[in-house]
């Protein structure tokens, strides 16, 4: 038996509606669940990504860590989905406006990667590797 069952990331964003557009838009799907103070997008069937307004994650982690506001636009975590076409990935972000970090490239650890960022200034890395085509 494995100890994980499910893997869920959350950002902390500013603007849970604007992200939660952002996000329907970049990934072509709705959210799975999507009500005050969370946003869900099930992508993989052991994989969810949420999206929690800062000011929600601050009420829970209180004084113990600096506020997630002093974060907003500074890279505070790259997600990186390995996907099926990658230059499919490529235009639609670049049609709905996600912000270009770095084109389409081969990597020397073995994958063709494209990096964005998010309304929050998250990385976003669509991947393939490259000994698939």
């Amino acid at each position: 038996m494995r100890q994980i069952q499910l893997i869920e990331t959350i950002l902390y964003v500013n603007d849970q509606q604007a992200s939660a557009d952002f996000y329907t838009k970049l990934f072509r799907q709705n959210p799975d669940l999507n009500v005050p103070g969370m946003t869900e997008f099930k992508l993989a069937e052991n994989y969810k990504l949420g999206l929690m307004p800062n000011e929600g994650i601050a009420k829970i982690l209180l004084d113990k860590t600096p506020h997630p506001d002093q974060g907003n636009e500074i890279p505070r975590c790259e997600l990186y989905f390995y996907v099926e076409n990658i230059e499919l990935e490529f235009d639609n972000a670049i049609k709905m406006g996600a912000k270009l970090i770095s084109e389409i490239e081969d990597k020397d650890w073995g994958d063709k990667v494209c990096y964005f960022a998010d309304i929050d200034g998250h990385i976003i890395a669509f991947a393939e590797k490259l000994n698939n085509k």
